[in-house]
């Protein structure tokens, strides 16, 4: 086993784009492998790394953290195999963006709180778009999920100074799609109430932001919260020998009313 105790950092992040390379040279899983190819393990390594936050496990998250940093350096592997860019390339461009968006901390600006941070990273992120004549919305992947895409495009159009009022505004919205949703049903359009029904979902998106919190955050509680649920009410039509099909719509609301009322 290698000494590791005296690592310094330079050394053990060194060691480990060591090893990715030799991967990359030696193992034919990884030689097979493309930045399209990688693309799932990127997406789900990150997603584990938030599940290991929300359930207060940091062992897990140094663990999931690793594997994020995994694909961050087999990308940039593959990139400098093909001519790309180079991992030192990828380091120095986002150590200057971090310079470059924080000039209270590297430069002679001052910022009095975190709402002032936020706002000047978020003028400097415009004239960066307005250098290269990008619009305000170009930057966001289109291979975000839906909802992460849908709450980003109005976090940016709001600071494009175009936004609702308040929350009562998105809602009111809400509403009036949804009614065109009914409207399209009740006319037998179908593709057009779904139209309609995207338009809904999209305009909701915004109203968490309104409450200072995140859709996707505010999602995945409500998701949690339904399969707790869904749990409870399974268990209860199992200690009567049944399943959940096997209960009237009756009784299945009586139990998932019993399991709101356990939340309280």
């Amino acid at each position: 086993m290698p000494d590791t105790a005296n690592k310094t950092l330079a050394d053990e992040f060194t060691r480990f784009v060591e090893v990715v390379r030799e991967l990359r040279r030696s193992c034919p899983w990884d030689r097979e492998q493309t930045h399209a190819t990688l693309t799932r393990y990127l997406i789900e390594e990150a997603f584990e790394a938030v599940a290991a936050i929300d359930a207060g496990d940091l062992r897990a998250l140094a663990d999931e953290l690793g594997d994020v940093l995994l694909q961050v350096v087999l990308h940039a592997t593959i990139a400098e195999e093909g001519g790309s860019f180079e991992l030192t390339e990828l380091i120095r461009q986002g150590t200057d963006k971090l310079i470059r968006r924080h000039p209270h901390v590297f430069g002679e600006l001052s910022a009095r709180n975190a709402a002032e941070v936020a706002a000047r990273w978020e003028e400097i992120k415009r004239e960066e778009r307005r250098a290269v004549g990008l619009s305000s919305l170009d930057a966001i992947p289109a291979h975000l999920p839906a909802l992460v895409r849908a709450e980003k495009l109005g976090h940016r159009a709001r600071h494009a100074g175009m936004d609702w009022v308040d929350i009562r505004a998105v809602l009111a919205k809400v509403r009036e799609e949804l009614d065109e949703v009914e409207l399209a049903l009740e006319q037998g359009r179908p593709d057009e109430a779904g139209a309609e029904l995207g338009d809904a979902l999209l305009a909701l998106s915004n109203a968490p932001r309104f409450l200072e919190a995140s859709a996707e955050e505010v999602l995945r509680r409500a998701c949690e919260k339904f399969i707790e649920r869904f749990k409870f009410v399974e268990t209860q039509a199992l200690a009567e020998g049944r399943t959940i099909a096997e209960m009237s719509p009756a009784e299945a609301d009586a139990a998932w009313e019993r399991a709101k009322q356990r939340e309280k």
